[in-house]
């Protein structure tokens, strides 16, 4: 007993270190401010789509309500094998000035093609027609302030950016599934934020990306990562990253927040969180694969001590300190980042999630490892 706890402690102790150093990080994160400045940059937003047929209606026209220069922006959307209505409405669209292009990947896909990433085939498809200087990518599910791209554009330009990542935010909604979902994932936007702002490893979400046209084609694109189910948006970032070090940047703004909806049910989470755990071990990136380590041990601690906790009083007393202390360590980080994302009414749940994050965590990072995954009506396995 006295081992296994002084090895926890070890960890939790490690643990908090990195927390208070992601904490730090994020804060000292400059908001960019956004000025009068008019940016010329064309972008290229490009956005693969399978089954949306209840999302591409208000997707198209967030986008039609963005205030940047209708002439300087293209939509891209590549249909991937959708099997419901998402073509039908995407060629029933009133483009009212707005410069769209939709095409289907079949039309992109040689007879007899295996095509293990779908995603990036489609994200590939759209770069080879794309117009644009910047490369703009996000997913159906999406919506947009106004001034999105603007700032992006404006960003990139005070910057000369080769990769720029952006927040996301989580709609939540009057559900235990939806705000358990928002509180993990301002905690990943917050290390997102801090590990980009630090370059201490590369993070981000593909529905909020932006990269140069130019530095996709430099790294050779998805090549040597075309055969990993997930990855179109972390690997990718490692690839420039590995060549623009001092050129990837993460943008800090409420005019670039993309909001996207939770997830509608458990099923559909899980299948999520797998997926992303699912590229863990093609990181080339040493460091995201230690934090990642580290996180997982400590949620393995807990659930040892959780199931100890049923045999003994003893073992509940420090399951039960050491989940009070684990809230402490986390709670600053997250209230923090929900500042910036004004969703911080939502923390009076942070203490009751506890349990079900770490088992959710061991769970998924399982499974992401020797599991399968179903997502847009296809399984995939590890």
């Amino acid at each position: 007993m006295a081992v296994f706890l002084f090895i926890f402690m070890v960890l939790l102790i490690i643990y908090a270190v990195l927390i208070d150093y992601y904490r730090r990080a994020w804060n000292q994160i400059p908001e960019f401010e956004s000025n009068d400045s008019i940016p010329t940059t064309y972008i290229s937003i490009i956005i693969a789509v399978r089954n949306e047929e209840k999302n591409v209606d208000a997707l198209l026209e967030s986008l039609s309500q963005q205030s940047y220069s209708k002439d300087l922006f293209q939509v891209i959307i590549i249909d991937d094998y959708s099997e419901d209505e998402t073509w039908n409405k995407l060629t029933q669209f009133n483009p009212r000035g707005l410069n769209t292009l939709f095409t289907r990947l079949s039309d992109h896909t040689n007879e007899g093609e295996i095509i293990r990433s779908h995603k990036k085939k489609a994200i590939e498809t759209g770069i080879k027609l794309a117009k644009g200087t910047l490369i703009v990518t996000t997913d159906a599910d999406c919506l947009f302030p106004v001034d999105w791209l603007i700032t992006i554009a404006r960003f990139y330009e005070k910057n000369k950016a080769k990769f720029i990542a952006a927040p996301v935010r989580i709609t939540a909604a009057a559900s235990l599934l939806s705000v358990f979902q928002t509180l993990d994932f301002l905690t990943l936007q917050g290390i997102t934020g801090a590990s980009v702002f630090k370059r201490i490893h590369s993070m981000c979400n593909g529905a909020n990306l932006a990269y140069e046209k130019a530095a996709f084609m430099e790294v050779e694109g998805f090549k040597g990562i075309d055969d990993i189910p997930s990855g179109d948006d972390m690997l990718l970032m490692h690839k420039i990253y590995q060549k623009y070090p001092e050129k990837v940047f993460y943008l800090k703004s409420s005019a670039a927040i993309v909001s996207t909806a939770a997830v509608s049910s458990w099923k559909q989470f899980f299948h999520q969180r797998i997926r992303w755990a699912s590229k863990w071990d093609s990181y080339d990136d040493k460091k995201i694969m230690s934090v990642l380590l580290l996180v997982y041990a400590v949620n393995f601690c807990f659930l040892i001590l959780g199931i100890a906790a049923f045999f003994s009083n003893t073992w509940l007393f420090f399951f039960i300190l050491l989940l009070v202390a684990k809230v402490l360590i986390e709670f600053p980080f997250v209230n923090t980042v929900a500042a910036f994302f004004r969703q911080q009414y939502l923390l009076k749940y942070f203490l009751l999630m506890q349990p079900l994050h770490i088992a959710y965590t061991i769970i998924a990072g399982w499974l992401g490892r020797f599991g399968s995954f179903e997502w847009k009506g296809r399984r995939i396995k590890n």
